[in-house]
């Protein structure tokens, strides 16, 4: 027969839960048993740690200290045993922690890598687990990951990327109490069983060939000994900064970029029709062509706009590279798109930011968003299969290409086992 404190219970939890309150909470019907399940697990390590060593270097029990818990389940106080000597180190609460649960961490650390501000992820941890987090505790274990940065920013690198794509961001870091703009400097590759991946991250004052050479070196320096194409914007001095570091590279300049830069100087009246004129040149079916229609723009349009011209003429080389290639190569290598549509779903995650409060905040936002997007890089290029064959074709034994052959003598991906080719 159920007693009159059993029936009160069991009405305070029934209302709690039907009322969505959090059970284990300072208020929750299940608190109290959390807390005596914890203390009781405290006792029992205590126990164990005044082993008879301890006892014989005069060490023993000394009290009880208190400690506000906050956990997934709610935030509630328990007593912790001490030792005379402040030697007890126990696993299950361990000194000075006050998150009892990892999982919470790891939800906090999700919320921030999905934009949320400090202020938005205390209240949604208030709403949802009855537990309040003060903006420093949060920083704290955000602050846990720095070290998952670094280690992902220095990984060995694979020795060869069949297609490069390098371009930088621009953000406001918080220097010594001033707001200064810097460049987040990203390279996004192509390994040969073609799927993405972001080789690295840097932070500098701002975007310049100089410091491109210093992040060429470190990737270099990582194991990436070889790139077949490399896709950059059109900044003075970046090809002779990557050929200096990887000779072999074939450079194709973002012709995107080339417009764009082109437009700034034509008269708004006129750039539709030069516009016209300009697909001729970039749409053209081969080199060739599109070399006699270059010819024909600068007869048209050059003692006009000869700036522009000369631009086009002294970058073609670096321009035309993609017409080497069938139309499928060609457009995945002439823009920069790809690293560029990287960029777009980082801003998505960084645009509720004003400024950084220092490089190391800004690098952890935008890593936990990285990890986030390459979630969803689970496969290879379309077409890849036909890709790589003409890769290997044109760069031959740069690129060691290996079939993988099942049973049936098939070769389904073009990916790697024991069959060179």
């Amino acid at each position: 027969m159920k007693t009159k404190q059993q029936t009160e219970f069991e009405k305070k939890v029934l209302d709690q839960f039907m009322s969505g309150k959090n059970l284990f909470g300072k208020e929750g019907a299940f608190a109290p048993m959390l807390k005596n399940v914890i203390e009781k697990a405290l006792e029992a390590e205590m126990e164990s740690h005044l082993d008879q060593q301890q006892r014989g270097n005069g060490n023993k029990r000394n009290g009880k200290g208190k400690k506000t818990i906050k956990s997934g389940f709610g935030t509630f106080d328990i007593e912790t045993p001490q030792d005379r000597q402040s030697n007890f180190a126990p696993e299950l609460v361990k000194k000075r922690q006050t998150i009892l649960a990892d999982n919470l961490s790891d939800k906090i650390i999700g919320l921030y890598g999905l934009g949320m501000s400090y202020r938005d992820i205390s209240s949604h941890i208030e709403e949802m687990y009855d537990t309040n987090i003060s903006h420093t505790v949060l920083s704290q274990i955000t602050d846990k990951i720095i070290p998952d940065v670094k280690a992902w920013q220095n990984r060995p690198l694979e020795p060869l990327y069949c297609i490069v794509w390098l371009d930088a961001m621009h953000y406001k870091v918080k220097v010594d109490g001033r707001i200064t703009h810097k460049a987040l400097y990203n390279i996004l590759g192509i390994n040969k069983e073609g799927r993405k991946e972001i080789l690295g991250m840097y932070i500098s004052e701002s975007e310049g060939a100089n410091f491109w050479l210093q992040v060429l070196t470190d990737l270099n320096n990582r194991g990436l000994e070889d790139i077949l194409i490399a896709c950059t914007d059109n900044l003075k001095g970046f090809t002779d900064a990557i050929l200096s570091v990887f000779p072999k590279a074939q450079v194709q300049l973002c012709i995107v970029h080339q417009i764009r830069n082109s437009l700034k100087y034509i008269a708004s009246k006129d750039q539709k029709e030069f516009m016209r004129d300009l697909k001729l040149v970039y749409r053209a079916t081969s080199k060739e062509v599109a070399e006699d229609a270059l010819i024909d723009l600068e007869q048209k349009w050059g003692d006009k706009y000869p700036v522009v011209i000369e631009s086009w003429q002294r970058n073609w080389e670096q321009l035309s590279q993609y017409f080497q290639y069938t139309e499928p190569i060609r457009k995945i290598i002439y823009t920069t798109n790809a690293v560029e549509g990287f960029h777009r779903q980082v801003r998505k995650v960084t645009k509720t930011k004003g400024a950084f409060t220092n490089d190391m905040a800004l690098l952890k936002l935008v890593y936990l968003a990285t990890k986030n997007i390459e979630k969803k890089w689970t496969s290879p290029l379309h077409n890849w299969s036909l890709t790589i064959q003409q890769l290997y074709i044109k760069f031959g034994e740069r690129i060691p290409l290996i079939l993988n052959t099942n049973s049936s003598g098939a070769s389904p991906r073009g990916i790697e086992t024991t069959d060179r080719v």
